[in-house]
């Protein structure tokens, strides 16, 4: 999910990067690492093969404002900016191991 890892479990939201469907739509992610079903741990090198996890598009929302201020000592340099993150809302539907 853009270069990032999550812990998926089932029944749980995860906040990701903007995707690109639409709300109450399904979307699958099959580029798992590690899956552990009741203690039975498969370690991918680099992907677990045949394993992938739908999920559920909730809502699409922007995160909290970030403050970025940057200062440069005695020379009267201050600059702010700031920026909201695009987000996309996910319910974990179903994990295939």
């Amino acid at each position: 999910m853009a270069g990032q890892q999550f812990k998926a479990e089932k029944g749980r939201k995860l906040y990701v990067h903007r995707l690109s469907g639409e709300v109450d739509s399904s979307v699958s992610f099959d580029k798992i690492l590690l899956a552990d079903n009741d203690g039975q741990v498969k370690v991918g090198a680099p992907v677990v093969e045949g394993a992938s996890v739908k999920c559920k598009i909730l809502k699409h929302l922007k995160d909290d404002k970030v403050l970025v201020f940057k200062k440069k000592r005695r020379t009267g340099y201050q600059k702010q900016n700031g920026h909201r993150q695009y987000l996309t809302q996910v319910l974990v539907e179903e994990i295939v191991a």
